[in-house]
């Protein structure tokens, strides 16, 4: 079986945390998005290869990453686009993949930006169990928040209808983004060749619903979709559970440090109060009082009182 890890997006809500690096190499707690998502795939015997999937912009960033890890599977993929208004769609994205890389197996796709709870080889379990194209399905709790997403109905396990985005959702379990594929079902071109949807991979599997048996792996564990700044600091607070953590060469001096603060390697932090923030490497905070903010890299920020903001790299405050 094969594995695709999608991290082709440009994350353009995210900026300008996001504008030089993909959102799925920022840091939760003490490793990456990313690599929360390789690990287990890395440990299970039944992936041969997790290819993953970018574009040309990040390409060398996902490679200079890859190899500070241990991880022997991963393969980068590489897409030819460069920016936002060049982007193929998911759909698109792995029909291109499918051909380049001549798969032909079962195959898993996982959006490299999602923080998921459950483990990926309990989701390999049913996959392989059912024998069918299988979904994860997490139930988002209400109606206003399931008309932006994927919604499924189940008979069972099974998935007896699918709507993307419905105006008026019929249930609120959404389809989050971690998919299982038989190889007769990785029907990608003959879907895009219908003139269908090429962007989301709800549509893709609205459309594979409607003509094979799918089925849905329900979880209650957490999940974010790390797409918003508010998203990325809801899975830093889960990912630390209350803890803080300080890299070994930053410097933390007359400061109080409340839960979930990360303060990364070469950071100073001076005479100030952190809570549920981050302080990315080699920037400075002095005199400040940060609640639920994000400092980006070599960032200087002093004197001040900053509650849900996003300092970006290299900025100086005042």
């Amino acid at each position: 079986m094969e594995a695709v890890v999608l991290a082709g997006g440009y994350a353009t809500r995210l900026w300008p945390l996001t504008r030089h690096r993909p959102k799925m190499l920022l840091p939760v707690g003490e490793a990456t998005v990313v690599d929360r998502i390789l690990a287990p795939l890395e440990a299970d015997d039944r992936i041969e290869t997790v290819y993953v999937s970018t574009n040309e912009r990040f390409a060398e960033d996902f490679a200079t990453h890859l190899e500070t890890t241990a991880f022997e599977k991963p393969e980068l993929s590489v897409e030819e686009t460069t920016e936002e208004g060049e982007k193929l769609g998911v759909v698109g994205a792995l029909a291109q993949l499918v051909e380049r890389e001549s798969v032909d197996d079962d195959l898993l796709v996982v959006a490299g930006d999602n923080l998921i709870s459950f483990d990926l080889s309990s989701f390999l379990d049913f996959f392989t169990a059912h024998e069918g194209s299988t979904l994860a399905a997490y139930d988002v709790g209400s109606p206003e928040r399931a008309t932006a997403y994927g919604i499924v109905e189940l008979d069972g396990d099974r998935v007896v209808d699918f709507q993307e985005k419905p105006d008026e959702p019929p249930s609120t379990l959404a389809s989050i983004a971690c998919y299982g594929f038989t190889a007769g079902d990785i029907r990608f071109e003959e879907y895009l060749d219908g003139g269908n949807n090429p962007d989301e991979p709800g549509w893709f599997l609205q459309w594979l619903q409607a003509r094979r048996p799918v089925h849905a792996f329900c979880f209650d564990e957490a999940w974010f979709d790390i797409g918003t700044p508010e998203n990325y600091l809801r899975a830093v607070r889960w990912a630390l559970d209350g803890d803080t953590v300080v890299a070994d060469s930053a410097t933390v001096d007359g400061s109080t440090l409340g839960e979930n603060v990360h303060v990364m390697a070469g950071a100073t932090v001076r005479d100030s109060t952190v809570e549920g923030s981050l302080v990315f490497p080699d920037a400075t905070v002095e005199e400040t009082d940060l609640r639920d903010t994000i400092i980006d890299h070599e960032a200087v920020v002093r004197d001040l009182a900053l509650s849900g903001a996003l300092v970006g790299a290299h900025s100086q405050l005042p």
